[in-house]
């Protein structure tokens, strides 16, 4: 079966008499037993932290989407990010980070991670195979991100997770731009597949949530373990309304796509615009490796405007009446950034202009087109 098909079939009750069509939502937190020898059992569910029927199903939609041997599901996209970092490493521990990370992944490895005695580097996302040269004998874990957030640098996935198997080390992505659509990190070796559900599965703006697929048992065990430990819980409402979104991601994710491709496109032929980076484009640097590992492209891509002052980046923003200004991507509107105040690099060099993020919604991309052009006569 294709994925429209699996995504709408998945997760649901067996159908009998009456069946309603989705899981139920079961709001609780005190689960009852008729025999005190039960709550002790490590094959039921005990408490109302613990999940529900909902999350079982919503569950077996990631570890499905991703190939996977089981998933973690967790309240927000950072912290399916952080938890199974957690899960990973300890006092002591070296991290390799890519130097493209979400900006609130970076600021956790740097500030919490360094708090608890673990050492982390970034290193470039471009490496490839020489990330063997950074790795060190107290090297547990590599985070990568492909794209990269902001940036959009392709990393050579088969490479640094060939190198990182061969040395011991686990190996965790975010995969939320591609939302496991269009990227399968676990086929080409990666460990653990993070995504900020909030995004393309909530679909609507209105829920933030998370999860974590694990290529093998003993890693989702351990996170699942690591995340109980830290009281994770999420609610049931919460995961009934992006299990609800899973049923239509493939159709809203494909208008996306393709919305910020002809967008993509249109913008490279501008004068305000110094380059696109946008990976399905053939004048992205990695656009080779882009077309080998995926099989389409996101709704966000950004943009180096020709030089012009931060002000006028700003009325450039601010007169975009389609596009609203915010920060996420992945729901029904279009969103622009400025991406400069958040940008942090330690292996890149300076961008030549400002950098200014993307995002399309469900609009008419000729709408979002005509909301742009109008926008950069604040350019001028």
């Amino acid at each position: 079966m294709k994925r429209e098909t699996q995504f709408t079939h998945l997760g649901r009750p067996k159908a009998g008499l009456g069946t309603a069509v989705n899981p139920s939502v079961t709001r609780a937190s005190t689960l009852l037993f008729n025999d005190a020898k039960d709550l002790y059992r490590s094959d039921v569910r005990g408490y109302g932290r613990h999940g529900a029927e909902v999350h079982d199903a919503l569950a077996e939609m990631f570890t499905h989407l991703e190939g996977g041997a089981g998933t973690t599901l967790f309240p927000s996209g950072l912290m399916a990010c952080t938890l199974p970092i957690l899960s990973q490493v300890k006092t002591g521990d070296h991290v390799l980070l890519t130097d493209s990370s979400y900006g609130p992944t970076r600021n956790f490895c740097f500030t919490s991670l360094k708090n608890m005695g673990i050492e982390v580097d970034c290193y470039d996302p471009r490496i490839g195979a020489k990330i063997q040269s950074l790795v060190k004998p107290n090297t547990k874990l590599i985070i990568l991100e492909s794209p990269g957030s902001l940036t959009f640098e392709i990393q050579d996935i088969p490479a640094i997770t060939a190198v990182a198997k061969t040395m011991g080390v686990t190996t965790l992505i975010d995969n939320t731009w591609s939302a496991g659509l269009v990227l399968s990190p676990l086929a080409l070796g990666v460990d653990i597949s993070c995504h900020a559900a909030t995004k393309y599965f909530g679909g609507h703006s209105d829920v933030m949530y998370g999860a974590a697929i694990a290529a093998d048992k003993q890693t989702a065990k351990t996170i699942a373990q690591t995340a109980k430990n830290f009281g994770n819980a999420s609610s049931p409402d919460d995961a009934y309304q992006i299990l609800r979104g899973f049923r239509t991601v493939m159709h809203r994710f494909k208008h996306q796509e393709s919305s910020a491709l002809a967008l993509a496109k249109w913008l490279d032929t501008r004068e305000e615009i110094q380059s696109v980076l946008h990976p399905a484009l053939e004048s992205h640097p990695d656009h080779s490796i882009w077309k080998r590992d995926f099989t389409g492209s996101g709704c966000i891509f950004s943009v180096v405007m020709q030089k012009v002052s931060s002000k006028k980046i700003e009325a450039f923003i601010n007169a975009l009446k389609i596009f609203g200004i915010g920060y996420s991507y992945g729901g029904f509107e279009s969103l622009a950034i400025q991406c400069d105040p958040q940008l942090r690099r330690e292996t890149a060099q300076p961008l030549s202009g400002p950098l200014v993020r993307f995002a399309c919604g469900l609009e008419n991309v000729d709408d979002l087109k005509g909301d742009i052009e109008q926008a950069l006569v604040a350019l001028t």
